[in-house]
């Protein structure tokens, strides 16, 4: 009989935000690309209620030896000097756990977690795959519970699965859609690919559209039963749409966009003018200044005249 603690305790589920992917992968990159070597950093965020956001991370010196999973060692010092620069830029992040680019659970990584503890009394493990040619969710959670294998013997951890799902906020979905479209050149770097293959898990928003289209229309059909929840989430949204409907939405939206485009235009006319008048300004020096050099040739000319003459 195993024994382990209450689900209800500690971590529930784990919310990996695109810039810890992409952290990790140019982590990788830079540390172990092209070996089979590992890497390991801190993961940043919050948690309520058994979930925690993984806002941020950061990269943390990490050796381990492949034999031997009890020689291993991370920099706890420069841990700690990172997160107190972290704490002056977001004061409201903490450290919630580490990750490792596996691809798999390796023996020393409940060390590491116990090591971690000593910041955050439950953090989680998240394996962040870097691997190209992968096509489902790059992420893994877990976290550690105690077990008891029988009576009498010793309480042993390990590791226990968790849910983990990747979003983004509303600016960092714009972050992804330009960064998914600027990447599409095939010469372009090999971090930028795999940063690519592991956020195409997000979806766009025209994706997500679509999903909520198909619903509907399968529900329409009758090959769907309709989800009261997910309908009601439907109408929320799209109550949170303007009614551009409206007269005076759209007169007000007509004047501001007119205003816009009348200081553009306006600057734009100051910009040619000042750009005219210092082009002119530069043909009159320089006119002034060939003048100017004609009168002294023409005296040096005459001085010369002269000296020829009382010479002769």
């Amino acid at each position: 009989m195993e024994a382990a603690v209450p689900a209800s305790t500690g971590p529930q589920s784990v919310v990996v935000h695109p810039l810890v992917l992409l952290s990790a992968v140019d982590h990788y990159n830079r540390v172990a690309k092209d070996t089979k070597k590992r890497v390991v950093g801190v993961l940043l965020g919050a948690s309520h209620r058994g979930k925690v956001d993984v806002t941020n991370s950061f990269a943390v010196p990490f050796e381990e030896d492949s034999k031997n999973k009890d020689v291993w060692f991370l920099d706890h010092n420069y841990l700690e000097n990172m997160f107190n620069m972290f704490r002056k830029v977001a004061a409201k992040e903490r450290i919630v756990g580490f990750y490792s680019s596996g691809p798999k659970i390796r023996g020393n990584d409940l060390a590491i977690e116990s090591l971690m503890r000593k910041f955050c009394p439950s953090p989680v493990f998240v394996i962040i795959d870097v691997r190209p040619n992968q096509q489902e969710i790059p992420t893994t959670a877990y976290k550690a519970v105690e077990e008891v294998e029988g009576d009498g013997k010793e309480i042993q951890r390990t590791f226990q699965h968790l849910p983990s799902s990747i979003e983004a906020m509303e600016a960092e979905e714009v972050g992804v859609e330009h960064l998914l479209r600027d990447i599409n050149d095939p010469t372009t770097s090999t971090i930028a690919n795999q940063v690519k293959s592991k956020i195409l898990a997000l979806g766009s928003l025209s994706e997500k559209l679509k999903d909520m289209q198909k619903y509907l229309q399968a529900v329409l059909d009758g090959s769907k039963s309709p989800n009261h929840q997910i309908l009601y989430n439907m109408q929320a949204m799209f109550n949170l749409l303007p009614n551009l409907n409206v007269p005076a939405l759209a007169s007000a939206l007509v004047v501001k966009s007119n205003d816009m485009h009348l200081v553009v235009y306006l600057a734009s006319l100051c910009r040619s003018v000042i750009a005219l008048h210092n082009l002119v300004t530069n043909r009159i020096q320089h006119q002034e200044g060939g003048k100017e050099e004609e009168e002294e040739k023409k005296e040096e000319g005459k001085e010369e005249k002269k000296e020829e003459v009382k010479a002769n």
